[in-house]
């Protein structure tokens, strides 16, 4: 399973989902005028290495993608200031609560993608992250809507071209469909290996919004771990 990732680039990607909830007011809407602050601009061509912000990113780098409000986020970069953590995420309501939390912390290892995490990833330097977060993403319940869940083997290509050889790629979801459509493809898949040990939720961060809800309506909720590995098997 390959991916030209060349041709890729080249190619308009078609984004589902929202951009914009309610109107922003207040400190919201003064952060979003902040975001140029902690945005990463993405170059025209070539690649964009994370190490080139300099320490902590050019030490280790973690990516989470689809941050939500930045719940999850903003707790690990508070709790780890020693490492770098991008985030990405479309939607703009998601975005302004990330920098109030950026702000409040004073919290200078965080820069922003505030759009389609496939662009970015596109443009990340091979083997340049050492960690990726994908929780909780939208499930896409509906069978016609299936190609559009991130756990793809066209995603997970792109996933692997980017985490470092013995890198972490950590996901959960509370959906039991998407939990049967994540373990299949990444029992399908060639690039990462399941990691030894149980990955959960941490008790010294604060859950992302979405499993708080999860964990209130009393669904289970499952978290992934894989290693990215140092061989990988064409297929």
């Amino acid at each position: 399973m390959q991916v030209n990732l060349s041709i890729e680039k080249q190619q308009l990607l078609r984004f589902y989902g929202r951009r914009k909830g309610r109107p922003l007011r207040g400190r919201r809407q003064e952060a979003l005028a902040a975001l140029s602050d902690y945005q990463i601009n993405l170059p025209a061509e070539g690649t964009f290495n994370p190490a080139a912000l300099g320490p902590p990113f050019s030490v280790l780098c973690h990516l989470e993608i689809g941050f939500g409000g930045g719940e999850h986020l903003i707790a690990n970069a508070a709790a780890q200031p020693h490492i770098g953590f991008i985030g990405a995420e479309p939607f703009i309501n998601g975005i302004s609560s990330c920098i109030v939390g950026i702000q409040q912390y004073n919290l200078p290892n965080v820069r922003i993608h505030p759009a389609d995490a496939r662009p970015l990833l596109n443009a990340l330097a091979p083997a340049s992250i050492d960690c990726i977060y994908i929780l909780f993403a939208d499930p896409w319940p509906k069978a016609r809507h299936a190609e559009r869940r991130f756990v793809s083997p066209e995603n997970l290509a792109r996933l692997a071209r980017v985490l470092k050889i013995g890198g972490t790629l950590k996901l959960a979801t509370d959906d039991p469909g998407l939990q049967t459509w994540t373990e299949e493809q990444m029992a399908a898949q060639t690039f990462f290996i399941p990691a030894p040990g149980l990955y959960q939720s941490r008790p010294d961060w604060p859950p992302t919004r979405y499993e708080s809800k999860a964990v209130t309506a009393g669904r289970h909720c499952k978290y992934y771990q894989y290693i990215r590995a140092e061989t990988v098997a064409s297929s």
